[in-house]
């Protein structure tokens, strides 16, 4: 079962929810905040990327950002720029990309799922990013910005959130990367007793994107439980702020590859090695993309090449064995191009699918990179099951748009 509850929202006015949301902090640099904060006191980048406030090269990690986080997130609730609802709710938010729109719940998630197994991880964390994640949310006693959660899809839930989308929303904006962005407040009772009804009959929920958040929510939890004598267990912070959207509406995108040398190896020759594994067809000039699982697009000095993995190379009867990051790291990266650690290794590097393939060409082109490998998405069922049977998928497996927009609703700890 999964334990939820609504919560008091501190969310933007509507007439400055475009000033204040922002992309989340881990998919852009201190530079790149820094931009696009410029000239915008309300942006949410003041608080999750708090470095923009210092000059140019301070360490995000100094002690002095962190209290920046805290001070900046007093001052916009100050200002008005961030404000508390008075009642708790769940939330609607929905996002539009290509035409198409997923709709999640907007719930607290109880830490106990997380440290009992029923929200499910598929990747591991990196402790330095755990600690990063864990004093931010120290500073400012918040889940400034929500976990990407996934469900079993549920026919009473989706024709709840159906009606209530029929009712204007309380956002309704396209950010500047031309994704939409819809927010709803549930505010009947009835509802929300039952949505939380509900989700207790759900047996899992399965974490797409957020697991440093997440762990991070959860040891500060786990800590606040520790120094409180008065414990009761009904406190916020045994709760962290998570969207929820049901598994059949998600997309997942490909994460693919490139490398910066051959090995020492001649293009002739690492062909020739790719043969005892894949069969391998010359595409030409033109931009090859991946057609099925175990097929494979491989960009190598101005021409494209189709990759298919013989049989004995993967096994689709193991939810590991059977990806094809598990394929191309074993018997490409490692086997022929001596790459061991997709985490540490620096000859190596990863682009999201949201770039296009045009981008794994334009680095090869331009000399920063060799040679690059495209990958066929993960599906929503593989990692589904590779959770479920308590396994880890390989680093850089999946890539999720769009990605949730922060500020559009904040939860407080205490």
């Amino acid at each position: 079962m999964a334990v939820v509850k609504p919560f008091k929202g501190i969310r933007p006015p509507r007439e400055i929810v475009e000033k204040v949301a922002s992309r989340p902090y881990d998919v852009l640099n201190s530079d790149e905040a820094r931009e696009e904060a410029e000239g915008n006191l309300m942006s949410l980048y003041h608080i999750i990327k708090p470095e923009i406030d210092f000059s140019q090269g301070t360490d995000e990690h100094d002690e002095r950002v962190y209290a920046k986080a805290a001070e900046n997130f007093k001052k916009f609730r100050e200002n008005g720029w961030l404000v508390q609802d008075e009642e708790e709710h769940y939330y609607i938010y929905a996002q539009t990309m290509n035409g198409r729109t997923q709709y999640g719940i907007v719930v607290c998630a109880h830490i106990d799922d997380y440290l009992n197994g029923n929200i499910k991880k598929h990747e591991l964390t990196r402790r330095d990013k755990e600690e990063d994640r864990m004093k931010h949310i120290r500073v400012t006693n918040a889940n400034i910005e929500p976990v990407f959660l996934a469900y079993p899809s549920h026919e009473e839930l989706n024709s709840i959130v159906s009606e209530i989308v029929k009712n204007e929303p309380v956002y309704d904006f396209v950010a500047p990367d031309g994704f939409g962005h819809h927010f709803w407040t549930i505010d009947d009772k009835e509802i929300i007793r039952r949505i939380t009804e509900i989700f207790q009959n759900i047996p899992s929920l399965y974490i797409a994107d957020g697991h440093h958040r997440s762990a991070a929510a959860v040891r500060v939890g786990d800590e606040k439980r520790r120094q409180n004598p008065h414990h009761t267990g009904k406190e916020e912070y045994n709760y962290f702020m998570a969207v929820c959207f049901p598994d059949n509406q998600l997309h997942i995108m490909d994460y693919n590859r490139v490398v910066k040398d051959l090995n020492e190896l001649s293009d002739e020759e690492f062909l020739q090695k790719l043969s005892k594994y894949f069969i391998v067809e010359g595409k030409g000039t033109e931009i090859y993309h991946p057609n099925k699982l175990h097929n494979f697009s491989l960009y190598l000095s101005g021409n494209w090449y189709s990759l298919t993995a013989r049989e004995g190379t993967y096994d689709d009867n193991d939810p590991i064995e059977g990806l094809d990051v598990t394929i191309s790291s074993k018997f490409i990266l490692d086997e022929i191009l001596d790459i061991k650690d997709l985490r540490t290794d620096k000859r190596i590097d990863f682009v999201g699918g949201i770039r296009g393939l045009g981008e794994l060409k334009k680095l090869v082109d331009s000399g920063k990179m060799r040679v690059a490998l495209a990958l066929y998405p993960v599906s929503m069922q593989q990692l589904i099951a590779i959770a479920d049977t308590g396994n880890i998928m390989p680093p850089k497996t999946t890539w999720f748009e769009p990605k949730l927009r922060s500020g559009l609703v904040i939860h407080e700890l205490s």
